[in-house]
């Protein structure tokens, strides 16, 4: 009696299948893959395209001068008068000129800071004489000062501001003093002072 082997078809068709799909699956995987690797990519390069701006650094705005008007006035008969007043931030200058009664003098300087606009007036002993000085800023004035100098009989040893007339901020220097008062008697204020006396020698 034969024997019909039913299952001979069937097995076959099986594998025929099995083996057509394992060879379909791997075509499909390899484009997805390819992409994600493309796109991994170009992600640093698109960060890397538009990089953070540095911190911009606003400029300093440039320092602003003042323009200031130093004017004096001497009502009286003086000699040998000096007006010192600040020239600019730094510096401050001298002047002295033949202040006749009735004549204004006047000189102008650049400051930052209007507050440090200062001048002095002074006359020499032993002349007597109505003082006045004005500061304008920027053609505002920001202070003014009058004062009387009496008449004496002597030279004042005890007081350095004798004859002056400050004005404004303080120049943070001496009072201006003519050569003719600080040189001593019998000698000549253009020549250079005489040498002072050597010690004696230690015993």
């Amino acid at each position: 009696m034969a024997v019909r082997q039913r299952n001979g078809p069937h097995v076959a068709g099986s594998v025929r299948s099995g083996f057509m799909s394992a060879a379909k699956y791997p075509w499909g995987i390899l484009p997805a893959l390819a992409g994600l690797l493309t796109g991994a990519l170009l992600i640093p390069a698109a960060a890397q395209a538009d990089p953070e701006a540095p911190p911009q650094v606003e400029p300093l705005p440039d320092q602003q001068l003042h323009n200031v008007t130093y004017r004096a006035r001497i009502d009286g008969v003086s000699r040998n008068a000096t007006i010192a007043y600040k020239i600019d931030d730094d510096n401050i200058n001298t002047a002295d000129p033949s202040m006749l009664p009735g004549r204004i003098f006047e000189a102008t300087g650049v400051v930052s800071n209007p507050e440090t606009a200062g001048m002095a007036v002074r006359i020499d002993w032993p002349y007597s004489a109505n003082l006045h000085c004005e500061i304008l800023v920027d053609d505002q004035i920001v202070a003014q000062a009058d004062t009387f100098v009496g008449p004496r009989l002597t030279r004042p040893k005890d007081d350095p501001t004798y004859g002056s007339l400050p004005c404004g901020a303080p120049l943070n220097t001496p009072t201006p003093v003519n050569p003719l008062d600080t040189a001593p008697d019998g000698t000549d204020p253009a020549l250079p002072p005489p040498p002072a006396d050597p010690e004696p020698p230690a015993i």
